[in-house]
């Protein structure tokens, strides 16, 4: 069954066209990643699908008897609103059902509207809505259900819209960049949610594992044209190699014919016959072809990079607090040549505040942070506050410098650097405002690598940028000779560059993870994290034999039917404990959510008589 049909759909903008006549159909089923480069148009399609923008010309429809539903980049939540409130607020079929038998039920309960009312919400299965929606909110640790939208980060606030579409239970998903502003654990859950369900999804991502793990089709937007691939990322990646070299022995072969095709065209007297003319018209198929143009530009970094010293920057027993709130405890490291530390951690537990110390933002309460003399800090923040959005392009750039030192030797001038960066000159005068959201990133991260650093502190560098910019800005910092810092939820990146993180573990304890990212999450699920030094000092005293002070203390014997209880209950343990590992499994792959309520009251029931047999254990063995 078709789902989406779109038929000839052009958009374009003074000056820039941003694709044309371009055709394609989403069938039930699909898992669909739409790929391009920053500024080549996936936001505008996604727009003129959800209705907030028109295109030029075409048409496109969705399927009349499918229930659609879109997660945008950044939710719009009413932030006056409580998180009940708010999501209440959602004009979703089975929220206006709630509402419409909420208000016939104040009416009139005996009116045909309330029995209309009534029969909307057994169609629906909404009866459970508000306890399925308090479970997903908890799952997704947003707890405080009364608290305001305008309190909440970025991160929040995006869960809450994942909850709200999630519970909808649309057909047809469309979703904008769904990883961003994520906790790395709820990408993990997200991608086998949605891996596992049955849904049909149109995404775009920059999430390469999130890419091969979900998607089963990619549809690539390339100047202005889009290209098919049935298959994951790393299938995609194969065929298109392949496409592009096909198109370019095309376009060889098409040069080679138009010269011949040219030549005989001019020895042609004025007055043809048919076929003559028939070959004439050919060779303006022959010519379209032959000028084709295949876009190589691709972003270049090749910036001078500070000489780094033998001391980098040393970080004694600092401490850092905001009331009752430890962002971080009594930490300590001394930074090495070429360090490529990543740093994880659920929002809102310290991390920015980590950076912000590290680079003089901010103060410590206690320590001491002392950078060597030769350390020069560039410092990417993810919210781009230092671009001003009226000034023009160009004079971003000139404000730091006219002109720019390369790594190979001499300067080039700020305009032939920003053609570096992939902003054209007729880009360079146009005010940032007018500039995609990953133009801006691209823009931004120009400026901070312009300030010639040799320790680079990254905070989230990878939102809004498209796959082709990450892997350039990959190449660069796997070669960058300094020290780099990188906060980030993307794990394809992550495992790319870092080799050791810090993770963040809640009251300002700091965990030390030599390894990369995947590792850890393998050693999280495991249970076979190595112990943290507080935890080695505390386990330590065990592992000596303590000296008797009196052996011939009085002990109370057990009797033979708490002997054979002490016995039995261990492997009474041994068994919830199984039993919980199964429930947990089976509860992280299920989708259905009356069978996730009745697994996780299961769970419930396991859990409390462990403690039982656990408190009784103790009992006995003391």
């Amino acid at each position: 069954m078709n789902y989406l049909s779109v038929e000839g759909l052009t958009k374009t903008y003074p000056h820039r066209v941003l694709f044309e006549n371009i055709n394609f159909g989403i069938s039930k089923g699909e898992k669909v990643a739409l790929i391009a480069k920053n500024g080549a148009g996936k936001s505008s399609l996604l727009k003129i699908l959800k209705k907030d923008d028109t295109p030029k010309s075409g048409t496109f429809a969705f399927n009349k008897e499918i229930k659609v539903a879109f997660l945008e980049q950044t939710p719009v939540l009413n932030e006056s609103l409580t998180v009940l409130d708010a999501i209440y607020e959602n004009p979703s079929p089975i929220v206006q059902a709630i509402r419409n038998y909420e208000t016939e039920l104040n009416n009139d309960p005996a009116s045909d509207k309330f029995n209309t009312a009534l029969e909307q919400m057994e169609i629906l299965n909404a009866w459970d809505y508000e306890a399925r929606l308090k479970e997903m909110l908890s799952f997704l640790k947003i707890n405080n259900f009364e608290q305001r939208i305008g309190e909440l980060s970025g991160g929040q606030k995006k869960r809450i819209a994942l909850a709200q579409v999630l519970l909808d239970e649309p057909d047809f998903l469309i979703l904008d960049e769904p990883t961003n502003h994520l906790d790395l654990d709820i990408i993990h859950w997200l991608e086998g949610y949605l891996e596992r369900s049955q849904m049909t999804l149109l995404m775009v991502t920059h999430d390469r594992y999130f890419l091969e793990c979900v998607c089963n089709t990619i549809l690539e937007l390339d100047q202005g044209n889009l290209y098919r691939y049935t298959g994951n990322y790393s299938y995609y990646l194969e065929q298109k190699a392949l496409r592009e070299e096909l198109e370019a022995t095309g376009i060889q072969k098409a040069k080679n014919l138009m010269s011949k095709e040219l030549e005989w065209i001019r020895r042609q007297p004025k007055a043809r016959g048919t076929k003559a003319k028939y070959r004439v018209e050919a060779f303006d198929d022959i010519k379209k072809e032959a000028t084709k143009h295949i876009d190589k530009s691709k972003l270049e970094i090749d910036l001078q990079t500070k000489r780094i010293g033998k001391k980098i920057l040393e970080i004694e027993h600092i401490s850092k607090r905001f009331g009752d709130f430890c962002a971080v405890d009594n930490f300590e490291y001394t930074f090495k040549r070429g360090d490529k530390i990543g740093v994880v951690g659920k929002n809102g537990v310290g991390k920015t505040t980590f950076l912000n110390l590290i680079s003089g933002k901010e103060e410590v309460d206690s320590g001491i942070i002392t950078p060597g003399e030769t350390i020069k800090m560039g410092y990417y923040k993810q919210e781009n506050e230092d671009l001003d959005p009226n000034k023009k392009v160009i004079d971003c750039i000139k404000d730091i410098a006219e002109f720019i030192p390369l790594a190979s030797g001499g300067q080039i001038s700020a305009s032939q650097m920003l053609e570096k960066f992939l902003f054209p000159g007729t880009q360079q005068y146009s005010p940032v405002d007018k500039l995609s959201g990953g133009e801006k990133k691209r823009l931004y991260l120009l400026q901070v690598l312009m300030s010639n650093p040799n320790f680079l502190i990254l905070d989230e560098p990878t939102n809004d940028l498209d796959i082709v910019t990450l892997n350039i800005l990959e190449d660069y910092l796997e070669s960058f000779p300094g020290c780099i810092i990188i906060v980030s939820h993307d794990r394809y990146f992550m495992d790319k560059l870092v080799d050791q993180l810090f993770v963040f573990e809640g009251n300002g304890v700091i965990r030390n993870y030599n390894g990369k990212y995947t590792t850890y999450w393998e050693d999280v699920k495991n249970g076979t994290l190595p112990l943290l030094k507080a935890e080695v000092k505390k386990e330590a005293p065990k592992q000596v034999a303590p000296t008797p002070v009196n052996t011939k203390k009085t002990e109370k014997k057990l009797s033979y039917s708490e002997k054979k209880e002490l016995e039995n209950i261990e492997g009474d343990i041994a068994k919830i404990e199984d039993q919980k590992s199964l429930l947990e499994d089976q509860i992280s792959k299920e989708t259905d959510h009356n069978k996730l309520t009745e697994l996780s009251e299961q769970y419930k029931e396991q859990n409390e008589l462990l403690e039982q047999k656990t408190l009784r254990w103790m009992e006995l063995a003391d």
